[in-house]
């Protein structure tokens, strides 16, 4: 947040620190607002952050959550791809709210997504474990996913296709990408701390405090530098690259970040307001 010239009085400065970055949202009592927040750090680089309580996104009964994280890709009843947040704002239903969202992986030219997909339940590109060139490629690579109750997991792909096999992980939401950033608490083996390659970037983590964080870096940064930011500050033992340089995207306007480019996949935490409408 930008620093202020001027003396404020204590009390103060503390609301307008909270107010910029937790989420205005018309139920403003401490329970909902401590759920999900976005902020803007400087250090170790600028970038912009939004996190929410894994817990607050599971349940035994998904009409007992109100928030709940989900990828969008085709409009309803058509094979249209969203491409941009407007789009995505403009087909919620009544009841929903768009918290925050950014881009969730890799696209082609039809912006259809090019690793492994799940929405709904329903497989939309089968796991993707080829060989080749590009970011996706950069072994090992990775899938975000949850299952039905919204438990939220990052998982190699090929420890995810055993599982798959066995039975024991059954996605209702998934989305592939790569490089893995952090494997088990551990920087992906081939980041090298003297790499000179920076990019906007932006990804997910699964973190230790029980929060799941959602990083897109304001300003250039190598692969090395955002690993370190999701292995040491924010404590997460596995975290996925999304994408980046004119593909990374955010959607957070507590933090007023609002990118209009075109993307593929989408993901975002949606917050509804009845939940006997939640649909997932």
């Amino acid at each position: 947040m930008p620093r202020s010239i001027f003396t404020v009085p204590a009390m103060a400065l503390l609301t307008l620190s909270i107010s910029a970055c937790q989420p205005k949202a018309e139920d403003t009592n401490n329970t909902a607002v401590s759920k999900w927040s976005c902020q803007t750090q400087s250090s170790p680089f600028n970038y912009s952050a939004c996190r929410i309580d894994a817990a607050a996104l599971s349940a035994v009964d998904a009409g007992d959550r109100r928030y709940s994280l989900q990828l969008f890709w085709q409009q309803p009843d058509s094979a249209q791809s969203y491409l941009s947040f407007d789009n995505l704002l403009a087909n919620l239903p009544s009841s929903q709210t768009l918290a925050f969202a950014m881009n969730a992986g890799m696209y082609n030219e039809r912006y259809a997504p090019i690793g492994y997909t799940v929405i709904g339940g329903k497989e939309i590109r089968a796991l993707n474990l080829n060989e080749g060139g590009g970011n996706f490629h950069l072994l090992p690579n990775g899938v975000m996913w949850w299952d039905k109750a919204g438990n939220i997991q990052i998982t190699e792909s090929h420890a995810l296709q055993q599982q798959l096999e066995e039975g024991s992980a059954n996605p209702w939401f998934a989305t592939q990408s790569g490089p893995m950033l952090v494997i088990n608490n551990e920087i992906h083996p081939k980041f090298n701390a003297d790499g000179t390659s920076a990019k906007f970037r932006n990804g997910a983590g699964v973190c230790s405090d029980g929060s799941i964080q959602f990083v897109n870096s304001d300003e250039p940064v190598t692969f090395y530098q955002f690993a370190s930011l999701f292995k040491d500050k924010l404590q997460c033992p596995n975290a996925l690259f999304l994408d980046g340089g004119i593909a990374s995207a955010l959607y957070a306007p507590t933090i007023d970040k609002h990118d209009k480019k075109e993307m593929g996949v989408m993901i975002g935490v949606v917050e509804t307001k009845n939940n006997a409408n939640l649909k997932l």
